[in-house]
């Protein structure tokens, strides 16, 4: 086909390509579709291959001309869009079909003239990324951090036992109780019993917060508890209510802690004979962490540093795939469908919409923050060596407990190296983030805080 063709570009990183066809390839292509019908159709009255032209188009007319309007549509784009002279960066990106602007008309006596929209990747040219100056809190891994890891190894090395009969519930004792709430007659409320309930009291891991009230009760024990909940309480459906609650105390243990020795170090891991050897293992762990969240910190702050100068226009359809697997994901989190997570959602008031426009200014961030990176990558002509991707692997197969064998035959995956290959690259264009700025120790802060906050 003789096809002409014009670019504009638009606001958002979109494109409106348009197309001329010349009007004597819009008619054959119009008489081919035309004759396969004569050929093929059957119609009341005539034999099949016998009706004539005039006859289906008299009948037809209208659906002929849109089917081989669509038809000219999806042969043109497809030609243009696979010439290999049009330019690679003017490709619609594979998520944004593109999509016919108007009502074009199908004429015979004039070239078929027709414009399509799609977005493309965001051109961009990446701000000053050296010399820069970033903050990042100062933390550092504390007596107090290695003595809290400590206690939660005695926590999941206690022994739970038995309290005798007659005994009263303790702050820390494993309860199991029996609950319901009840209505302004003292009656069930149906729906909200639940049995044979177990928490450690003073965890706080109920719904109704009556670790406190459970405190002296005895085994085999009922209590009517009142609470008022809060406006911000955490359950949505006792936020402002004053509810109460009928508790039985079925069940009551109490947790027997083990020494802080060197035979809780040898239960822990046979590879540690003391317990400063398992001190120094719960060191190495806490600091090799805070290195990588310090990096990770240091890196995003170098990137928001770098888009401060770095314009991009994101297009909106890869905003909007950005946000549909955030969705999914927190849908798998609740191991439910991302439907299902919309109408429970909105059951429980919460308007998705409104959860994903809460969400766009991160999802915009992180969108500009990869364009970076991928940007820098290539104009730095950053790679990752077949050296360099096997020490990679090998270094996987040291740490992991997986069979080495199983390791190597999942990275022999086209898809799977090329991945970790990009992940190399990155490594080193971080690298080189951290080698050409400076860093400067910001706040103290504490190494949970650091963790559990996300900086």
């Amino acid at each position: 086909m003789s096809v002409s063709k014009e670019i504009t570009r638009l606001d958002r990183s979109a494109i409106k390509l348009t197309l001329k066809v010349d009007k004597e390839d819009v008619r054959s292509q119009y008489d081919e579709l035309v004759n396969n019908y004569v050929k093929t159709i059957q119609i009341p009255g005539f034999r099949k291959g016998k009706v004539p032209r005039e006859v289906l188009e008299r009948k037809f007319g209208g659906s002929l001309k849109d089917e081989a309007l669509n038809s000219i549509f999806g042969k043109t784009i497809s030609e243009v869009f696979e010439d290999e002279s049009f330019p690679k960066d003017d490709q619609p990106l594979p998520y944004s079909t593109p999509r016919i602007d108007g009502e074009p008309v199908l004429d015979f006596e004039n070239d078929l003239v027709f414009s399509v929209i799609y977005d493309v990747l965001p051109k961009l040219t990446v701000g000053p990324w050296k010399g820069l100056e970033v903050e990042v809190p100062d933390v550092s891994v504390t007596d107090e951090d290695l003595n809290r890891e400590l206690e939660e190894i005695r926590e999941r090395n206690a022994i739970v036992l038995d309290r005798d009969d007659g005994e009263a519930a303790v702050k820390n004792d494993v309860v199991t109780v029996t609950y319901c709430e009840l209505d302004g007659d003292k009656n069930p409320v149906k729906g909200s019993e639940r049995e044979d309930f177990v928490f450690t009291l003073g965890s706080g891991y109920n719904l109704y917060g009556f670790d406190d009230d459970i405190v002296g009760m005895k085994k085999n024990e009922t209590k009517d508890i009142t609470k008022t909940f809060p406006e911000d309480y955490n359950y949505r459906d006792l936020a402002g209510k004053t509810v109460t609650v009928r508790v039985t105390l079925t069940a009551l243990k109490e947790k027997k802690l083990p020494g802080l020795d060197d035979d809780l170090a040898q239960d822990v891991d046979e590879k540690y004979n003391t317990l400063d050897d398992l001190k120094n293992s719960i060191k190495d762990r806490l600091s090799t962490n805070l290195e990588r969240r310090l990096r990770d910190i240091t890196v995003s702050n170098i990137l928001e540093k770098i888009l401060e100068n770095t314009p991009i226009d994101l297009p909106e359809s890869m905003l909007r795939l950005e946000l549909d697997s955030r969705w999914r994901n927190l849908a798998r989190r609740f191991n439910v469908s991302p439907e299902e997570l919309e109408k429970t959602l909105g059951k429980s008031g919460q308007n998705p919409e409104n959860i994903r426009e809460e969400w766009k200014g991160d999802a915009e961030k992180a969108l500009k923050s990869r364009l970076v990176v991928e940007t820098l990558m290539r104009d730095l002509e950053l790679e990752a060596s077949e050296e360099e991707t096997e020490k990679e692997i090998e270094g996987i197969m040291s740490y992991s407990d997986a069979p080495a064998e199983d390791i190597k035959k999942y990275y022999e995956q086209e898809n799977i190296r090329e991945s970790l290959k990009e992940d190399i690259k990155e490594r080193k264009l971080f690298d080189l983030f951290l080698a050409e700025n400076k860093v400067k120790k910001g706040e103290r802060k504490k190494y949970l805080d650091l963790m559990s906050k996300n900086g």
